[in-house]
Formats: structure tokens, sequence, C-alpha cells
């Protein structure tokens, strides 16, 4: 890993640097646990107090915050610690798995793939009849990319992730470990004896913006029919689960283990905390936030905050909490 003095580190923020220190910087860590090779982060007013004690060399602050340099541990001020951390753990980013052979010998590709330029794909990869890589894709060991996908330039797909037929997926976007990407959606209706279940065809497919995140062990369902959807900049957590016909806009956040079911929209920089589960055929819409463990059982309105189950107005269920609480104590 690099090492970087504390102007090194100041010219990618370019912030106020106040103070100086000749300890060369190897990485970056919490205020609690930092050493004096490690430079820390304070965005709040509730962590200056860890900063005495911290044996961080030095610390990236907000520009709001009353804290000063002290005993030779510089501070570089910042309008947002939190996007200046982004930027100094870029800076120590371990380089990413090596390839020994651009395309793998046990690599098994279609004859009809069109491969752009600069492709990666490692051992034990499926490559389909018709599939379309655009430049500087990345598949690592064991990805399977069905029959009539596009895949747009510089995305990135790691292990054990499987995007089926007849996908499309935008340019510089990432999938982790495991991602499910165009399965059959979980349409079932009872038989007209009673008797069972019939499975409903799904035939519909998934398509995907750029700059979409999908963490690992995360389901995106095919559509019944005509597509589901995922807008551009969305980003999505670990063990989410997106069903058939869904529509997300641009930028919205899904926290893990919270779920669409069918046929849900979601608007632009919709943001759904974790555990969250919304009912299939609802709206919500912009910049509207859906509290962690809530359930939404209709509509929400752009901008709304809601939190619950079901799911209402937050500060409205908040102040049901606070009763229900002075109620217990009677």
């Amino acid at each position: 890993m690099s090492s970087y003095t504390i102007q090194e580190i100041n010219d990618v923020l370019k912030g106020e640097l106040i103070g100086n220190t000749t300890q060369k910087i190897d990485g970056p860590e919490e205020l609690q646990k930092a050493k004096n090779n490690h430079i820390t982060f304070i965005g709040s007013t509730k962590y200056l107090k860890y900063w005495a004690d911290s044996k961080a060399c030095a610390a990236i602050v907000n520009d709001n915050l009353k804290i000063e340099s002290d005993n030779n541990r510089p501070i570089i001020k910042v309008k947002n610690a939190d996007l200046a951390m982004a930027k100094v753990l870029e800076l120590f980013n371990p380089p990413a798995p090596v390839f020994d052979a651009d395309i793998h010998p046990t690599a098994v590709i279609h004859k009809t793939a069109t491969i752009g330029k600069g492709c990666k794909i490692g051992a034990n990869c499926y490559v389909g009849k018709d599939v379309e890589l655009g430049d500087a894709v990345i598949l690592y060991p064991n990805v399977c990319v069905f029959d009539e996908t596009v895949i747009g330039n510089n995305t990135v797909i790691w292990s054990g992730t499987v995007v089926r037929e007849r996908c499309i997926i935008g340019s510089h976007c990432v999938f982790h470990t495991n991602v499910s990407i165009g399965a059959d959606g979980f349409g079932y209706r009872p038989s007209d004896d009673g008797r069972g279940l019939v499975k409903i065809p799904q035939i519909g497919n998934v398509i995907i913006g750029h700059y979409v995140e999908i963490g690992a062990n995360s389901c995106v369902d095919r559509a019944k029919f005509s597509a589901t959807i995922i807008g551009d900049g969305c980003k999505i957590d670990n063990l989410v689960q997106i069903a058939h016909n869904s529509i997300m806009g641009r930028s919205c956040i899904m926290a893990g283990h919270s779920g669409l079911a069918g046929s849900v929209t979601l608007g632009d920089g919709v943001i759904i905390g974790g555990s969250a589960s919304i009912k299939d055929h609802t709206t919500i819409h912009s910049g509207a936030t859906v509290g962690a463990g809530s359930g939404v059982v209709g509509d929400v309105e752009a901008g709304k905050t809601v939190l619950g189950y079901p799911a209402q107005d937050a500060r409205d269920m908040l102040k049901q909490w606070v009763m229900m609480r002075k109620l217990a104590k009677k």
C-alpha cells in the first residue's frame, strides 16, 4: 500500500491545511482505532470528543467544526468530510485482482458473441449466443452472461453473477458477487381445478442504466412483459429484491434487505431504508424517503419521509411512538 505526506493528501482534497507533520500516512482509519501512521475523519460534533485521545497523526474535518491542530497533528478543513474520505480511500485503494490472460482459456464464448476492445474474461465464464460486450468490460471468474444480452463499456461484473438472456446493461456499472439479473419474476395463479398453481411465463427483460452499482446477492427479476428498469446512477445494497416490472428512476438508493414487489415505481432520488418492503403496484414519487424497516402499502408523495408499519408520515409516526411510551409507563 502507498504512503503519502499530509501535503500530498491536501493537494487532492484542496482543503485548508492547518499545522504540519513529517509522519508518512499509510492509510485512513476510525478515530478510536487509528495509529500514528493513520489519518482520520471528523464529520460531526459527536466525534470531537475522541480527537484528543486519538493516536491519528492527522484529521480531515468539516470546516464548520471548532477543532484545533495540536501536538504536531495537523487538520485539513473541508466542506464535507464524508466526500473527502471517499477521495482519500481512493488514494489508498489496493489494485484490482490481476488477470494473467485477458481471456482465460477455460472461458466459454459463443462464436456469435461480440467482445469489445480491452475486455477481460476470467476462468470458467460463459458468454452466450449473440451477446455484445462493450469495450473494457470485466467479467471475473464464474460469471454467466446468457444469449442476446448487451453490456456497455467499462462495466465490471464480479464472480458468481448470472445475467440472463436479452438483458440490456449500461456502461460503468458494477455488479458485486452473486448478483442475479433477469431471473423469472414470481408469478403464479391458482389452477382452474383449485388443486395447484399455474406459473405465469415471464417473457420480458431487465434494462439497467449507466453507473448503476448492485450489491452482493441482490436480485433484479425480469418483467412478465416489457421490462424491469433500473435508472442511471442507482445504488443498490446487498440482499435486495427488485421484482418483475418494477421501475426505478435516476439515482435511487436501496439499503440492504429492502425489497420492491411487482410493478413498483420509484421516482428520481428515492431512498429506501434497510429492510423496508414496498407493496406491489405502489408509486413512490421523486425525492421521497422510506425509513428502515417500514412497510409501504400505498403511494408516497414527492419529497415526503414515511416511517413505520404500515408506513405513514414520519413525524406522525414518531409522535405515536412517544405517546405509546408514555402510556406504557402509566
